[in-house]
């Protein structure tokens, strides 16, 4: 979703459908057909690309707002869903395909603890090194740099965290497969939108189009690639789903858009495009399921919790404009 508002301050309404259609053909394919396991997996993801890039097309290259293409998705990928399942929940799932993300490491054992505080100290050492570096080069080039008392608290605090975080999974089954599936994801696309010159071509094409679109950047092919790459990931959602909920539902992914929208604009995305950060949607993210969470422990009625949920997407978006609007002004 922050790629799509990136690419110009548009969103995808469609991840939700894309969620429930691609777990209801996972549930057909491994449950109803027996189909085998990995080939499955291949045609879903495959499913989730086309998807998007169905949608992309309609976008990119015959110019239809992207509100109305993914709306119009939303509603034909959902009742696709509830006609696949013919409106009926398909469970359970071989043990073979749900281990893929429900699994935890070590698998079993009483070195627990032991490996995941390895693993934890192994993830701050290399943090600590990477904000080293990275300072250093900025530093020899030139560029401004954070001052060295907060860079110290960064180096203390993060790692600090993270090492609770680890503890906390030592002392339950271990780290689970799913965050690490998570990990990989954050790396390679927060690599991809910071150093790599498509990623750069996102952030161009969102802070001004026609800017971009002169000076050779393709933007039907990133605006292509963006929502191609969301049908992608929503179709990876579906399957990480399907297998902890251990079952595929017509009603799957419902509100997930949402979810992923607010994420983005708390995490700092601009609603205009072109500013915004990987690690600030992960930071949205983990709100916005605190935020969930919180708020089902205290009982609180679903109703509230929609309310709730809009008031703090509209601060978000609020504070974005304002922000924006103050800048211009000065």
């Amino acid at each position: 979703m922050l790629m799509c508002i990136i690419a110009g301050g548009n969103i995808d309404l469609s991840v939700g459908s894309v969620v429930a259609l691609v777990g209801a053909l996972a549930g057909v394919l491994i449950v109803n057909l027996k189909l085998n396991i990995y080939l499955s997996i291949l045609i879903c993801l495959l499913v989730g690309l086309l998807l998007g890039a169905w949608q992309a097309f309609w976008i990119a290259y015959m110019r239809i707002p992207p509100f109305i293409v993914t709306l119009a998705g939303m509603l034909t990928f959902r009742g696709l869903a509830w006609s696949t399942l013919d409106g009926k929940t398909i469970s359970p799932f071989p043990m073979e395909f749900t281990r893929f993300f429900n699994s935890y490491i070590p698998a079993s054992g009483g070195a627990t603890l032991t490996v995941s505080i390895i693993v934890g100290a192994v993830i701050c050492a290399m943090f600590v090194v990477m904000q080293l570096v990275t300072r250093a080069s900025k530093a020899k080039k030139g560029y401004q740099v954070d001052a060295v008392p907060w860079l110290v608290a960064k180096l203390v605090l993060i790692p600090a965290v993270v090492m609770w975080v680890f503890w906390l999974l030592g002392q339950d089954k271990g780290i689970p497969v799913i965050l690490i599936l998570l990990a990989v994801v954050v790396l390679v696309y927060n690599y991809f939108t910071s150093n790599t010159v498509p990623g750069r071509y996102l952030y161009a094409m969102g802070g001004n189009e026609k800017a971009a679109r002169l000076s050779g950047v393709n933007t039907k092919r990133i605006q292509f690639f963006a929502y191609t790459n969301m049908g992608f990931l929503a179709s990876v959602a579906a399957l990480v789903c399907v297998s902890r909920f251990n079952s595929a539902a017509p009603s799957a992914g419902t509100n997930y858009e949402m979810d992923a929208i607010a994420a983005c604009y708390i995490g700092g995305a601009s609603a205009f495009g072109g500013v915004g950060k990987v690690g600030g949607a992960v930071i949205g993210a983990i709100f916005m399921g605190v935020l969930n969470n919180g708020m089902s422990i205290l009982g609180i009625d679903q109703n509230w919790q929609r309310t709730v949920k809009g008031l703090v997407l509209l601060a978000a978006v609020i504070f974005d404009v304002m922000s924006k609007n103050r800048k211009q002004s000065a």
